[in-house]
């Protein structure tokens, strides 16, 4: 556990309404500290009614906006936001990277908080997980101390497939069965994150892996879900057309799709990102089975 200080503290949160940067604004407020909340909507922002907040709609691609919204910044969490309509997922990602360069860069942010994920900067064609490297470098020219969580792949990710779950009894990825996956809890990271950001008394660059409880093959994801929910729930294995195929219903042009495929396969890879091995501090305590009884039936 990271030792928090008593001064009051200036952290600015990008993407604060999601998964990871409300849980850290939540931590953040209840430890008294002013966190500033950062999204491209402001209604998201303000409905969380977190205090000691302010929060501000800014194109967090928008450099001038970015600089403007994290002057006098104690601490800066920064993360790409995830999105499909744009040209390419690189040129939308170096943007972002930009914008938080110039962020820490103008305004001599004491200390960053990034998100990365497993794998990052591993090899060339990794879609994402190699974007997230280039990340890692850019940051590391300009920030004197950084901390970049690399994740495995979200629990709540599977909300994505909620209906699917209830209504079918069935979720699918384009993987074996028995495929192995780090599954991490988005509140897991943003404990993390918000304890890093909350205290003054570390230094230096690094990386810090986040990979959940224990590896789960989809099998076992399948079992955990059907306990828990009461009724049989399956895995179906789908194909990488059929995963393109999706992205493009839901409006990813042919780059955005190639890019996208390119993370599945990656993370598919049995050599690959989720075949980093475990450490003691990537271990994390929320389990699949927490997420589903408390973000799937409650």
């Amino acid at each position: 556990m990271i030792n928090q200080n008593n001064n009051i503290m200036k952290i600015v949160i990008g993407a604060a309404a999601g998964n990871v940067g409300s849980r850290i604004a939540k931590k953040v407020a209840a430890s008294n500290h002013s966190a500033v909340l950062l999204g491209n909507k402001l209604d998201p922002l303000e409905n969380m009614n977190i205090p000691n907040s302010t929060s501000y709609e800014v194109d967090m691609s928008d450099v001038e906006q970015v600089v403007a919204h994290t002057k006098g910044a104690d601490a800066l969490f920064w993360l790409v936001p995830p999105v499909l309509g744009v040209s390419s997922l690189r040129e939308w990602y170096d943007k972002i990277i930009a914008a938080g360069v110039a962020a820490i860069k103008e305004n001599k942010i004491p200390r960053v908080v990034a998100l990365s994920s497993l794998g990052a900067g591993a090899a060339d064609h990794l879609g994402t997980v190699t974007y997230v490297g280039n990340m890692e470098k850019a940051f590391k020219k300009v920030a004197s101390n950084v901390v970049f969580l690399r994740p495995g792949y979200f629990m709540e990710n599977f909300l994505l497939q909620k209906d699917q779950i209830f209504n079918n009894g069935n979720f699918s990825f384009p993987y074996a069965t028995d495929h192995d996956i780090p599954f991490v809890s988005a509140d897991d990271i943003g404990d993390i994150a918000a304890e890093y950001l909350m205290d003054e008394h570390w230094a230096g660059q690094w990386p810090r892996n986040i990979m959940g409880p224990r590896n789960i093959t989809l099998q076992e994801a399948a079992d955990i879900f059907s306990a828990e929910l009461q009724q049989e729930i399956v895995y179906k294995q789908v194909s990488y057309d059929d995963i393109k195929n999706q992205f493009a219903e839901f409006g990813a042009n042919d780059t955005v799709q190639k890019e996208l495929i390119d993370l599945y396969k990656a993370l598919g890879d049995p050599n690959g990102a989720y075949a980093t091995p475990r450490t003691y501090e990537a271990n994390t305590p929320t389990t699949l089975e927490h997420v589903i009884r408390n973000k799937f039936i409650s």
